[in-house]
């Protein structure tokens, strides 16, 4: 094997790099794990003549073997998506347009936000799950056979679940469990059950789909998770956050009570809330090209931070980090558009807080209030959602002063006059009459004040040098130094 660290740079593009190579799955069971052949028959029957398969990083060594597989079959040209843009539960709309795809497979865990783009069908990964120990710790854990019980899971367990009810019906006549159903007609699912409960007494949250007794709400149940902690979990706990949780990790077939930290959790996400009052520049983050009606949240965002006398900005990158938004030091708060199970980010090693947009929207909408109601889907946040709050009328003129709970002093929401009767908007900067930057609450003010503001053309300020050879190599070892 070539040395990595090699002075020679043919050689650092040329070298091989050890990699642990993952289990694979038998030929002969892909089928079966994957369903390549009803896969096939989705892209058959609606004559698709590009596919795009799009895979999560633990599951992209089974890839080319799948993706032979259905080309053989169907004869159709098929693509790998891997290292989605934004979270591999979303489906990346954006990737297969790219190379013309006429439909998308997704495969393992998925949030199941609506798509709207191209004809989708779901492959849920089928992940092992000791059925009769997740009974046994049902059991334990729910030692009242008449208790109001609903059963959610994580997409990859959802071919067990029929066995664990029908161990669990006879002695627990109110267990409710959840069937996942894809929003929109263009979406297919493999393991859809036939089974559909009774539609007036039905509802849909997050692709599930469950059915409650009459006169009962969801808040009257307990809810026993069937997956690992993760943000599936999250995403239940946070939203239903009155109800009793407890969960089975079929990896570790330990079950366990989840609902000791959702106060705690809550407080985090309200101190958030007041710093997201105290911001003066917000940053809107798109975290996802595919949810349906990420652009009408856009929208209503910035109408939402401008009526609170903030000033916003917005921000298209992939995969969050820190180093990446450390680059807009200007910038108080982030806010992040993405899917309910990659909203609720813990921003605690971040330089600037990321929030939630409902969590926007209770800072700076003066109708909506902190009450235990938390939203997760800003798709419930547009015009006709079920927690939809209009803007009090009569807001942008409204001078409220409060107490920020956070650092002690006065703030007010009222837009500054002169910049919201300036002809020129508020990007631009006044001047006095130094040429020195007026204080205002802008991103420019804030960049005027730093000792570096990048790099700076300073036209004729520089003489003209002739041109050099580089350097050669990599930095740890270039090609012309000493060993």
């Amino acid at each position: 094997m070539a040395d990595a660290f090699s002075s020679s740079s043919e050689n650092v593009i040329k070298r091989q790099v050890d990699v642990q190579e993952t289990r694979k799955t038998p030929q002969g069971e892909l089928d079966e794990l994957y369903q390549i052949q009803k896969t096939c028959d989705f892209v058959s029957q609606n004559h698709f003549k590009k596919v795009a398969l799009q895979f999560p990083d633990e599951l992209l060594h089974e890839s080319t073997a799948i993706a032979a597989e259905i080309e053989r079959i169907t004869q159709a040209k098929v693509f790998i998506l891997g290292d989605t843009s934004y979270g591999s539960c979303c489906v990346d709309e954006v990737a297969a347009e790219h190379v013309g795809a006429d439909c998308m497979v997704h495969y393992g865990r998925a949030c199941l936000s609506p798509s709207k783009r191209l004809p989708l069908m779901y492959v849920f990964e089928k992940a092992s799950i000791n059925v009769d120990k997740c009974t046994s710790v049902f059991r334990e854990l729910y030692t009242d056979t008449q208790a109001h019980i609903l059963i959610l899971y994580d997409v990859r367990y959802m071919h067990a679940i029929d066995d664990l009810v029908t161990l669990l019906c006879e002695d627990y006549p109110n267990v409710v469990s959840s069937q996942l159903v894809v929003e929109g007609e263009q979406c297919y699912s493999h393991g859809r059950s036939e089974r559909e409960p009774d539609a007036e007494q039905s509802s849909i949250h997050f692709g599930r789909q469950f059915s409650l007794k009459s006169g009962l709400s969801i808040e009257d149940y307990n809810v026993f998770y069937i997956g690992q902690d993760g943000p599936t979990l999250r995403n239940f706990m946070m939203t239903w956050n009155r109800c009793s949780f407890s969960s089975f990790d079929p990896v570790t077939s330990a079950g366990r009570l989840e609902s000791a930290g959702v106060n705690r959790a809550l407080m985090k996400r309200f101190y958030a809330i007041e710093r997201a009052k105290d911001a003066n520049v917000v940053g809107i983050l798109v975290g996802t090209l595919g949810v349906a009606n990420y652009l009408s949240i856009i929208q209503q965002l910035k109408e939402t931070i401008r009526s609170a006398g903030k000033k916003s900005y917005l921000f298209a990158m992939g995969k969050l980090n820190v180093p990446k938004l450390a680059n807009f030091l200007e910038i108080d708060i982030f806010v992040l558009i993405s899917c309910p199970e990659n909203s609720l980010l813990d921003s605690s090693e971040f330089y600037r807080p990321v929030v939630t947009p409902f969590e926007m929207e209770v800072a700076c909408n003066r109708n909506r209030e902190w009450s235990a109601e938390y939203v997760t889907d800003f798709r419930h946040l547009l015009p006709g959602g079920h927690s939809y709050v209009p803007l009090a009328e009569g807001q942008e003129d409204y001078d409220e002063t409060d107490v920020s709970l956070i650092t002690g002093a006065l703030r007010s929401n009222k837009l500054d006059c002169n910049h919201a009767n300036s002809p020129f908007g508020s990007s631009l900067v006044l001047r006095n009459q130094t040429m020195t930057v007026a204080n205002t609450n802008s991103a420019a003010s804030f960049l005027a004040s730093r000792s570096w503001r990048g790099l700076e053309q300073k036209l004729g300020e520089t003489p003209v040098e002739k041109a050099v050879e580089g350097r050669r190599g990599i930095a740890i070892a270039y090609e012309e130094e000493g060993a």
